[in-house]
């Protein structure tokens, strides 16, 4: 018979965590059009008017660790949804909440998407009348068909994980004696600051290792990349793993501060040096720093995000919809400011902001209280900031009488 364990309270550390890391994605994506180095299929925006290294080492950074916490963090409540609730219920819920919407926004922002970066591209080519050469390109039925995931191959990539993860959890349950094995020897790493740190940059070097490579390449093709899928893969188990070991989270704030500078210290020293390192440096290097972030910044969160916060709550509501919808937004915007006379650097963040701006509003306005935000957060809520506050301190009073 198998027991479900007692709910766990809701993780406000956590929840901010995997919100912000999401919300990083306006950055890069706003930040990417002017830096210098050149993404190819990527990212073919250029802005060759206004450019600066500085961008390109806001984009490196934020990708260092980004989405390797997302991947925990997604396979920490992955975990708990399996075995805290029927397995059943969690893959229903996980259908219901990524599935579905990776559907409906692959299919919907394509035509957005396209035509955005053919219109900017457009522009940055100097084409004397750039949207009626792009309305003739995206003017045909071919258009509504997508064609890559975009920036959307995160959900792609979490579906497969999921499906496989739980695959590896329904086997594991029949041979209880390895997971507790596997769940003892974890905790007592997990608590060692240096140990964590030191043995999972050494998985993760392995994993380089294993694939012949220093950088794992975003791959946003339908058709599955083995390296995208074994890379996140290693993060999102540990995550997994990390829940059955919840108890120690709190071991994370041990050295949280040291982790966080010694990674940005060494992610920088690294990247204004690259040419000088070998390729087996490169991968301890950036094994290293990844972990040290992620432990790093897990730790902050948990030290300083741990209490209800009702502004924090209604971004992390808002940060699924502001991340699915930013992107036609963040490559349509420096077609408009493209004949600005001024610093790269102020560019990115009139890109970032505007488009924030839009998210946000169109979030509040258009989505919290309605179908759409049922349809991503698997309910409607208020758009008062107060009514979350207070429904929390009515939460809070209504577990302390039971």
């Amino acid at each position: 018979m198998n027991t479900v364990l007692p709910k766990t309270e809701r993780l406000h550390s956590l929840d901010s965590l995997r919100a912000i890391m999401m919300l990083l994605g306006l950055v890069i994506h706003s930040s990417i059009t002017y830096g210098l180095y050149e993404y190819g299929d990527a990212w073919r925006l250029k802005d060759p008017s206004s450019n600066s290294m500085i961008n390109d080492l806001i984009v490196f950074f934020i990708h260092s660790f980004r989405m390797q916490i997302f991947f925990v963090v997604s396979g920490f409540f992955g975990a708990m949804l399996f075995y805290e609730r029927k397995p059943l219920a969690m893959i229903k819920n996980r259908v219901s909440r990524i599935v579905y919407p990776f559907i409906v926004f692959v299919i919907l922002l394509w035509p957005l998407i396209f035509f955005s970066f053919t219109y900017t591209g457009f522009v940055f080519a100097g084409e004397s009348n750039a949207w009626a050469e792009t309305m003739a390109i995206v003017g045909t039925p071919l258009i509504l068909i997508p064609q890559t995931t975009f920036h959307l191959w995160f959900l792609y990539y979490l579906i497969l994980i999921l499906g496989v993860s739980t695959l590896i959890a329904f086997a594991i349950r029949k041979t209880p004696s390895l997971a507790n094995t596997i769940s003892i020897a974890f905790s007592w790493i997990i608590q060692k600051p240096v140990l964590r740190v030191l043995f999972f940059a050494v998985i993760t070097g392995l994993v380089y290792l294993i694939m012949g490579i220093s950088q794992v390449e975003t791959s946003n093709s339908f058709i599955p990349d083995f390296n995208t899928f074994f890379y996140y893969f290693t993060f999102f188990i540990v995550g997994w793993v990390l829940f059955k070991s919840k108890e120690h989270l709190d071991s994370m704030k041990r050295l949280d501060w040291v982790c966080t500078v010694l990674g940005i210290v060494l992610f920088f020293g690294y990247a204004l040096n690259v040419p000088s390192y070998s390729f087996e440096m490169t991968i301890l290097v950036k094994s290293l720093v990844v972990w040290l972030l992620i432990f790093g910044f897990t730790g902050l969160f948990l030290r300083y995000g741990s209490k209800h916060s009702a502004r924090m709550r209604y971004i992390s509501d808002a940060s699924y919809w502001v991340y699915l919808v930013h992107l036609p937004i963040a490559a349509f915007i420096p077609a408009l400011i493209f004949e600005w006379q001024v610093p790269a650097m102020l560019k990115f963040l009139t890109v970032l902001s505007v488009t924030s701006i839009i998210c946000f509003s169109t979030y509040h306005l258009f989505v919290r209280s309605t179908f759409i935000g049922k349809f991503l957060n698997g309910r409607k809520y208020t758009r008062s900031v107060a009514d979350i506050r207070h429904t929390e301190e009515a939460r809070k009073v209504s577990t302390s009488l039971t």
